[in-house]
Parts: structure tokens; sequence; C-alpha cells
């Protein structure tokens, strides 16, 4: 294999006409210079240099490599300079996929942060819920992926227990689900009530991972919700409420962004939670730009 620090020194002998002459230009001895040269002319499998007396030049296969030396150390150069940035935070990206409540809270912050920080690193963000977020994660098109789980599922559902043990989870917060009622509700100025108090009710559901939950603590509450009305839109399930058109559970995260309209929020009993994590891979962990959009989530959540 040709290394890039003996093309350096074919190079110098070519420009000083002399080993001696490399070796001065690259403040090495002339012995390291002829050492080099031997194992670039080792690797190429062919002399690169004719030495007669005091002249030393090039073979023909040496003048081919010295014309490629320069465009393969010039793109080297380049490379080092461009991975150094990408380290030093001073370029480089991150794709954030994120599900909508929290790209609406979390992400915000930290992407403010993050550009505040380190301006030379581009942040991109689409939205997904899990578990397709963290399917484009796995698949490289992203570098980080908010996701969510239910503990309940945890124990109870062995492909669930595995979903993310080949990732780095940072745990960000743990994000109560409150009751939706309409403002004309019997239960509306309730302090806090159990879900089991709406099973005669119409239902709203939202996305699949969060209907499912649904339906397992209603069912643990002795009853299947009658779901009527499904919508992973947060102002659509509000919407909905407020027109009295059933009732709802929604994550406290959502409410930081959302003025219910027609509709009361009710505390539930026995807690409903949901956990929030940022996810990536273990590689990627290590890349300077992902870990530090990490730190500013794991911080934009502790707020």
């Amino acid at each position: 294999m040709i290394e890039a620090r003996h093309l350096r020194v074919l190079r110098a002998v070519a420009a000083t006409g002399s080993l001696s002459g490399a070796a001065r230009e690259l403040g090495c001895t002339q012995p390291a210079v002829s050492q080099q040269m031997k194992a670039l002319e080792q690797s190429a499998g062919t002399p690169l240099l004719v030495r007669t007396g005091r002249e030393t030049r090039l073979t023909e296969a040496g003048a081919a490599l010295v014309r490629h030396a320069t465009g393969i150390l010039s793109g080297l150069t380049a490379a080092e300079e461009e991975v150094a940035a990408i380290a030093g935070l001073r370029a480089g990206r991150v794709r954030l996929v994120s599900f909508p409540s929290g790209s609406s809270t979390l992400v915000p912050t930290a992407l403010a942060d993050m550009r505040a920080a380190h301006p030379g690193t581009r942040i991109s963000l689409v939205e997904a819920e899990p578990p397709r977020s963290v399917e484009m994660l796995r698949a490289g098109d992203c570098e980080i992926a908010l996701a969510f789980r239910y503990p309940d599922v945890r124990g109870a559902d062995p492909a669930a227990d595995a979903e993310w043990d080949d990732l780095v989870v940072r745990h960000l917060l743990t994000d109560r689900l409150v009751g939706v009622v309409p403002e004309g509700h019997r239960l509306a100025d309730a302090d806090r009530i159990a879900v089991g108090d709406l099973a005669d009710e119409p239902w709203i559901a939202g996305c699949p991972r969060c209907r499912s939950h649904l339906e397992r603590v209603c069912e643990s509450a002795g009853f299947t919700p009658r779901i009527d009305f499904a919508t992973d839109d947060y102002p659509a399930v509000f919407g909905l409420v407020g027109a009295g058109m059933g009732v709802a559970v929604m994550p406290e995260l959502a409410l930081e962004t959302l003025r219910p309209k027609g509709a009361r929020t009710v505390r539930v009993e026995p807690a409903v939670e949901r956990e929030i994590v940022a996810l990536t891979l273990p590689d990627l962990d290590r890349v300077p730009a992902v870990a530090a959009m990490l730190d500013r989530l794991a911080t934009a959540a502790a707020r």
C-alpha cells in the first residue's frame, strides 16, 4: 500500500533533484529519506529513482507517481482539514427526526443553543413517530431520533423490550398523560379522575403506538374503549374534544404549545406516563456534533 508520507518524500526528491535536497526540505536526515524511498519502491513494485553519481532522476514510473501525488496529497490535505473542522465542530451536520410534540417543545431550544455554540454545524429536522423514526435512524437517514415508549410495555412484549437494545439511549424526561374532556363534561371540574370513569365515552386516539397504549390502559381498567376518531395532530384532538365528539388522553409535553378551546384537562390516576428519549447509533455517539446535539436536547428537557 502506498502511504501519503512516502509520496511527500518522492515529491520533494523530484522538486530538489536529490535525496539530500529532499532531506533539507523535509527537515529530516538523508538516510531517512533513502529508507522511505526504498519502502515506496517496494510498495510500487518497481524502481522509482535512478541514481547516477550525484544526480538522482525519476524513472518513468516515478514520474507518473509524482504527477498523481500532487492531486492525491492535495485531496488528502483537504480531507484532513474537513475532518478537523468536523471534529472541532466548525463544520458537519446533524439530521434530527422527532415526533410532533417533541419537535414543538424540546427541539427548538436545543437547536437554538446548538446554533449559537456551533454555527458551522448544519442541523436539519423532519418529523416521524416511532417506530418509523427508529427505522430511519438504522437506515442512515438521520443521526438522532427522538422517540418515546410506555413503561407498561416493558416485560410484556419481548419485541418491544429489545427495540432499542442496539442503540445508544439518552433518557430525556418522563412525560405524564392527562385526560381531556369537553368544558361541559360532568368531570370537567374534577381534580383527578380514573380512566375507568370514562369507560362509556367515545374516544379520540392518537398515533398507532399511542392508540395501542390507550387500549391497554383501558383494558387494565376493565373496559374496551370505543375509538371513534384517530389523529396524531394534537390541535385536532383538542378541536374534536372541544366540539363534544369525545374524550382523550394527551401528553403534558404537547400542552406546552397548545391553548385548548372548549376543552379541559384533568389529572388521571393512577399516573399514565411515557419515557421520552434521544436515540443514536453507537458509532455516531462518538461524533462530536452528534454528542453536542444530544447534550443540548438533555439540557432542554431539564428546563
